[in-house]
């Protein structure tokens, strides 16, 4: 049966990473189901969060190819005790007249999504927050008022607070 695995992987910030990380992962017939990417405090690394469904027995494994990489740094694998995550949501909702937009954004209100835009005819909403939130979320929109347009970010994860003294600061990725 097939698990969630979150692994977060510090790697050298330069070109022809990403290549090189997304094909180790298509070689092994791995799929990737969310990715994120981004430069860390020290511009000289990155780090991505990658997203993965596969057997247990192979997470051993797909943590031992990416140490392999000279591009990666670190490979730590995030669960939920170990670790915060967060996704990003944009989402153009339609809200043609008064009624139906004081109705989204009282519904909104519950959430704490951001307007970014309004017209005559939607509102364009910035939400953040758990995949399983979101999910809620986007539902709910969509069976209530339908969904013109989304975008959606992959998970973006780090280590939780809670799991660093000052002798484990070096080991934070």
């Amino acid at each position: 049966m097939k698990e969630k695995l979150i692994l977060s992987v510090l790697v050298d910030n330069e070109s022809g990473v990403l290549q090189r990380v997304a094909s180790l992962f298509s070689r092994r017939n791995y799929n990737i189901s969310s990715l994120t990417v981004s430069e860390t405090e020290d511009p000289n690394f990155s780090r991505m969060t990658i997203e993965t469904n596969t057997e247990p027995e192979n997470f051993r494994q797909i943590k031992a190819q990416l140490k392999k990489l000279e591009i990666v740094k670190k490979v730590a694998e995030l669960t939920d005790e170990t670790s915060v995550s967060s996704e990003l949501l944009l989402v153009k909702v339609k809200a043609k007249g008064i009624p139906q937009k004081n109705a989204l954004l009282a519904f909104n209100m519950r959430y704490g999504a951001r307007v970014l835009d309004m017209s005559l005819e939607t509102i364009t909403l910035e939400f953040t927050g758990t995949g399983e939130t979101i999910d809620r979320f986007v539902d709910y929109l969509e069976n209530h008022f339908g969904i013109v347009e989304l975008a959606r970010t992959g998970i973006t994860s780090l280590a939780s607070c809670l799991l660093y003294t000052s002798d484990a600061a070096d080991d934070r990725i």
